[in-house]
């Protein structure tokens, strides 16, 4: 259908720096696709441009220095570097958008920075690098050059300020709305006023009808309510929505009337669906007041301070039939909440359409460097386009996630296909060519499919996302995904203990763990772990089995990345939702009219697992830098600790396991990464035998084979380079092999020539 509905999609203050969170581009590619007019803005990036900009700085400054504040000796120092910080903050953010990158050498090899407390302990933060380039290191440089400018923030005009967070903690576990109430509530401070004054400008140039927020997370929220509120002022016709992350975790159970001062309707879930019915509803609503309504009936008003804008008003009550809405909350006439959930079906994935990135501004975003983990460095640094493989999760059993709601609960893919088409609808818009699947954990198969269908068209991309460290994912199918552009993955070992492995029933063990990872590495793709501590019942000697299962697989240089997080219990996970069968009690906290994800828990039979939060953390750091792996891990701790159990060759062994022959694979498909090869002949021992030769991007090698074996693998190889459609099994290319060949089929899968062909390429998968 075709709307006149005016959509304003806005993601909120703050996420990333780097590239745009999707939510936005997703929605406005689903519904531009059904005729609606949509503009989006991320105005989280406009506020760190308008803030860290000479004339921003200069209203930071002033209103620190006509303030009331009590400055630590940092930002006195920083306030003596004024004039510095002025002069430099416009290149600086020029260099950080790639659009100076000749400012490096200044910024490496002079004085060209104001240097504060973030400065502090560089010298060790720059052998960390070990040989990063000159532009590297400017950027880190440079990024602790503004997060210099953000402590100062902090301390005085905003102390909710962060770069991928805005106010995050009043909606962290906010089981009431109170506090969000009374900040809200509360004159605007100086990041406030910049964001209402974008916000001012945004309005009167789009005039919206609708006014959407995406919050996926907790530092969204207050962002989101504070723009809300505003257009509630200068524009009072825009209907206000808001979805999620944040939402579908924290506010399915929400009771509190005054969230509805500022936003009309809260969808559940993916957005596509209960956007669209919202949408149609108000179209025909909309559309029948402005053409059957007498025109006294409407009210004109100016909009903010921008008189030359006029809109017509529609008297507030003038609300969408409710039975047209499926997984909205709203306030009814009552003022009570109601959530209104019709049994319309989900839009498959396959018909969400293809995110749209226009409005957005791609070439204004920084590439920071904020810490020296290179997995980090993938989320901060470049210009991602998000894209999803599947919706959900295809395991959907780890007992600590939200496996009941409807983001990991409900899995769909897309046909490979489908996605190469986005995939390069998005490159021609956008002309980047990095792809960041954000799947919860992007399945084996489907991936496979996608990488053939990339190399069949020769779409080259650089890609990386978060997978299952699951057996499916054997050394041939790394390979296959290496080739088709992938440059890392991060999974889930979580725990490293084969027993709550097994009780959070993550469905992997250790050493299959290590062999995913060692197939990953050998296939040049960088492999990202996430790590827990405090799962239920986990016991000190587990923590510290898990810590010396951590050492042995960075020693073995299968893990290149890695993340320590403390286990916690949310209301909808199978912990949360059944704590006594974890062996740990729920204690709070008490049920609120707002958010309830977060709960608080004992864990009687385990340890004291906040102690050991530290001396994971410093123990990963180094180890991630190839530091101190033959310490003991007592030397991590500031508190006796036991000796591991964990066998010292715990992960060698596993890596040492031999993988399956390839005759025992029959109904595996055949994949060939290099060219076709020139075919001749020469004289052997045993008379004449056939070479073949290949030309490949970085050498040419030979493959010698039996006179009688060189036509059919010449064809064998040509037809796996040139017909991606047929799918070759071993056992038909076993069928087609020559009878009158010197040795069995069996015995030529062990010959020097085949395992020179699978060494160089040819995958069975």
């Amino acid at each position: 259908m075709s709307s006149s509905l005016r959509i304003l999609l806005v993601t909120p203050p703050l996420t990333q720096l780097n590239t745009p969170y999707p939510a936005t581009a997703y929605l406005k590619g689903f519904l531009g696709g059904r005729g609606y007019h949509v503009t989006q803005a991320d105005l989280g990036l406009e506020l760190v441009l308008k803030l860290f900009s000479k004339e921003g700085l200069t209203r930071v400054f002033r209103a620190i220095e006509t303030g009331d504040f009590e400055l630590s000796d940092n930002a006195r120092r920083m306030l003596r570097l004024k004039q510095s910080y002025l002069s430099t903050i416009g290149p600086v953010i020029r260099f950080l958008q790639n659009k100076d990158n000749t400012l490096a050498p200044r910024i490496c090899h002079s004085r060209f920075l104001p240097e504060a407390g973030r400065f502090d302990n560089v010298a060790d933060l720059e052998s960390a690098f070990g040989t990063m380039g000159l532009t590297d290191q400017a950027r880190h440089l440079a990024t602790l050059y503004l997060e210099d400018l953000g402590d100062l923030i902090k301390e005085t005009v905003g102390p909710q300020f962060g770069f991928s967070r805005y106010a995050e903690k009043l909606a962290m576990s906010a089981t009431t709305f109170d506090g969000l109430h009374e900040a809200l509530q509360a004159p605007p401070n100086l990041l406030d006023q910049m964001l209402q004054e974008l916000l001012d400008e945004l309005v009167a140039r789009v005039q919206p009808d609708v006014a959407g927020f995406t919050v996926p997370f907790p530092g969204n929220l207050y962002g989101a309510l504070r723009l809300a509120g505003r257009i509630k002022e200068i524009s009072p016709r825009t209907l206000t929505l808001m979805g999620g992350g944040y939402p579908n975790t924290e506010l399915r159970t929400i009771k509190e009337p005054r969230f509805f001062d500022y936003i009309d309707y809260l969808t559940l879930d993916d957005g596509e669906g209960p956007w669209l019915r919202l949408l149609e509803a108000i179209s025909c609503q909309l559309s029948d007041t402005r053409y059957q309504l007498p025109v006294a009936s409407y009210q004109e008003e100016a909009i903010g301070s921008y008189p030359q804008v006029y809109t017509a008003t529609l008297p507030r009550s003038q609300k969408p039939v409710t039975d047209q809405l499926q997984r909205t909350f709203l306030r009814n006439e009552a003022g009570e909440v109601e959530y209104i959930n019709q049994p319309f079906p989900d839009v498959p994935h396959p018909e969400v359409g293809t995110p749209d990135y226009s409005n957005l501004p791609l070439t204004e975003y920084l590439s920071v460097i904020e810490v020296l983990n290179p997995m980090h460095r993938l989320w901060s640094d470049g210009r991602w386009n998000k894209l999803t493989v599947a919706h959900g999760c295809y395991w959907k059993r780890c007992s600590f996630c939200d496996v009941t709601l409807d983001y990991i609960s409900r899995y769909e893919t897309a046909p490979a296909t489908l996605l190469v088409d986005r995939i390069e609808q998005i490159i021609a818009q956008t002309g980047q060519t990095g792809f960041h699947f954000v799947d919860e954990a992007a399945p084996p198969l489907a991936l496979r499919d996608l990488a053939i269908e990339l190399l069949k068209r020769q779409v080259s991309i650089t890609w990386w996302g978060n997978i299952r460290f699951e057996k499916t994912f054997t050394p041939d199918l790394c390979r296959l995904l290496a080739a088709s552009g992938c440059i890392a993955v991060s999974g889930g070992l979580e725990v490293a203990s084969d027993r709550l492995l097994a009780l959070m029933e993550k469905g992997v063990t250790i050493a299959q763990v290590a062999r995913v990872t060692d197939g990953f590495t050998q296939a040049g793709i960088m492999v990202h772990a996430y790590l827990m501590y405090g799962f239920p019942t986990q016991t000190t000697q587990e923590t510290i089995d898990s810590l010396e299962v951590v050492r042995q697989l960075f020693q073995a240089g299968i893990v290149q990345s890695g993340y320590w997080h403390r286990f916690s219990m949310t209301a909808h996970s199978p912990v949360g939702k059944n704590p006594a069968k974890y062996k740990v009690a729920a204690v709070g906290p008490e049920p609120g009219p707002f958010a309830w994800n977060d709960l608080w828990h004992e864990d009687p039979t385990g340890t004291d697992h906040e102690a050991f939060g530290p001396g994971l953390t410093k123990a990963l750091y180094n180890y991630l830098h190839g530091v101190a792996l033959q310490e003991p891990l007592s030397f991590w701790f500031d508190f006796r600790t036991p000796k591991p159990t964990v066998p010292r060759h715990l992960i060698q062994q596993a890596l040492q396991e031999p993988g399956k022959p390839d005759a025992s694979r029959p109904n595996n498909r055949l994949f060939w990464l290099g060219n076709a090869p020139e075919l001749r002949y020469e004289p052997g021992k045993k008379g004449q035998r056939a070479v073949l030769t290949f030309y490949e991007q970085a050498e040419d090698f030979e493959v010698k084979v039996p006179a009688v074996l060189g036509p059919w693998l010449q064809e064998l190889l040509i037809s796996l380079t040139t017909d991606y459609d047929t799918k070759q099994l071993l056992k038909d290319v076993a069928a087609s092999y020559p009878s009158g060949a010197p040795q069995p089929w069996e015995q030529f899968l062990l010959s020097p020539g085949w395992q020179l062909l699978r060494e160089k390429g040819l995958l069975i998968l």
